[in-house]
């Protein structure tokens, strides 16, 4: 998931000093009080994915990002509210002396504008490496020195190229400092995403003018950071639902977990043997755990050769409770539709945890080739299945129960009789814990049951 890779991702190389110093005069400009509300537009529009999302953003956008967006906005961006553009303020500045080696590039600038461009092959002792644009085929020779030495031949760069004063023809540039490094995959689908949203403004606004490359990207190149930022963060996501959890000992690790409530055993378990995909586990463990009591768990598996690391989910049924696991939201939804295909009303839902463990999951990690492997320990998994239960079974108490009638337990407890009734079906649930089938450790305290509905 390189693309929210800062180090691999992002650089920024030296800017010619006469460039550097107009871009600093800009920059000046456009924190001025009066051009701030400008400022946020143009930024509000460069940085789009990550302004909305806001606080909730799992990314940060890479310094080079924001350079970029800096230089739309000195460079690209015409004021909503009549104001010159910056480059036509800072022309228009008699207050100070701007030397006309700085005047220089004010045009070269001007016409500038995002690009995408392939690294070509450089030639033995060239004092320039050549670039191409993949938007229209044209061509930069830029200083050597503003690539890294080992800078590969096919390399993609999202970055803006300034042409030397002088002829507007010449093919000689120099960067503008930051530079996104992408591969050739990523570099062509950010250029076809930008080139469909393209043809899509032609349709809508029934005209074909948005003229070649460069003035759509001098015109729109906050689409470029817009859709390189939805990358970024399609790769992070796709990154995050590849982490393969595992236990301690190996085996995989469900931490999305689903319970269920109901009052007929001998239907429900039955059912599941014959549902498609799924397999008894007639463990001994799990034999000597359920004893005489009702208690049978069942596998789903892939239709590769029977391995522990096959199985994608368990579902446990107990007297009156199913308890499903998995390791991911798709999952549990596909099964749920299934179950209650199958079982209809006779399952009662009562809650359901998609969130795996906490766990600080570094960028790098995320970087690799191969899916990340997390390791869950016995006790983030029962602080996981604690809290989960704790949630489940808040309303026990005044929920109406299945195993009950469909009275709540509250209300049964009032009676004598009902007390018994409340308190065998307590301690059946103490006897077939979540935590006792998960890992052989209870995970919740029943005498919170108990105390609620009066028991103690």
């Amino acid at each position: 998931m390189k693309l929210a890779n800062e180090r691999r991702t992002g650089r920024s190389v030296p800017v010619n000093k006469d460039l550097g110093n107009l871009l600093t005069r800009l920059d000046r400009l456009s924190v001025s009080p009066g051009f701030a509300q400008q400022r946020r537009i143009a930024f509000e529009r460069a940085l789009q994915v990550y302004v909305e999302l806001g606080s909730q953003s799992p990314l940060s956008p890479l310094r080079e990002e924001v350079e970029l967006a800096d230089l739309l906005l000195y460079a690209d961006f015409y004021p909503e509210d009549g104001q010159l553009t910056l480059i036509e303020q800072l022309r228009d500045v008699i207050t100070e002396h701007i030397p006309e080696e700085e005047r220089a590039w004010l045009d070269p600038l001007k016409h500038s504008y995002l690009d995408l461009v392939e690294v070509l092959s450089p030639q033995a002792g060239a004092a320039r490496r050549s670039l191409r644009s993949i938007g229209d085929g044209r061509l930069y020779e830029i200083p050597a020195e503003s690539l890294n030495q080992g800078a590969e031949s096919g390399s993609m760069l999202f970055t803006r190229l300034v042409r030397e004063p002088g002829d507007p023809e010449s093919t000689l540039a120099v960067p503008a400092g930051p530079m996104l490094v992408l591969s050739a995959q990523d570099a062509r689908a950010l250029y076809e995403t930008t080139g469909e949203e393209r043809r899509e403004m032609e349709v809508v606004g029934g005209s074909f003018e948005l003229g070649d490359w460069p003035e759509f990207a001098k015109r729109f190149g906050h689409l470029l950071l817009k859709n390189f930022a939805r990358m970024r963060l399609a790769a992070l996501l796709e990154a995050v639902s590849d982490i393969r959890y595992r236990t301690e000992a190996g085996e995989p690790y469900f931490y999305v977990m689903a319970v269920y409530e109901h009052h007929e055993f001998t239907f429900i378990a039955g059912g599941m043997s014959e549902l498609e995909g799924w397999t008894e586990d007639v463990s001994a463990q799990l034999k000597e755990t359920a004893g005489q009591r009702k208690l049978r768990r069942f596998a789903h598996r892939t239709k590769a050769e029977k391995r522990a690391e096959d199985i994608t989910a368990r579902v446990t049924v107990t007297a009156t409770e199913l308890f499903l696991e998995c390791a991911s939201q798709e999952r549990l939804d596909t099964i749920k539709h299934s179950l209650a295909a199958t079982f209809g009303y006779s399952l009662h839902f009562r809650g359901e945890i998609v969130q795996p463990p906490a766990r600080q999951v570094t960028k790098d990690e995320l970087s690799g080739n191969e899916p990340l492997t997390v390791v869950v320990t016995g006790e983030e998994d029962r602080a996981l299945l604690r809290t989960f239960l704790e949630t489940v079974y808040l309303e026990w108490a005044d929920r109406e129960s299945p195993a009950l009638g469909g009275d709540t337990p509250r209300h049964v407890a009032k009676t004598p009789a009902g007390r018994d009734r409340v308190a065998g079906l307590i301690d059946d649930m103490e006897r077939c814990d979540f935590g006792l089938l998960r890992s052989g450790v209870a995970a919740f305290d029943y005498n919170v049951l108990r105390a609620h509905v009066g028991l103690c």
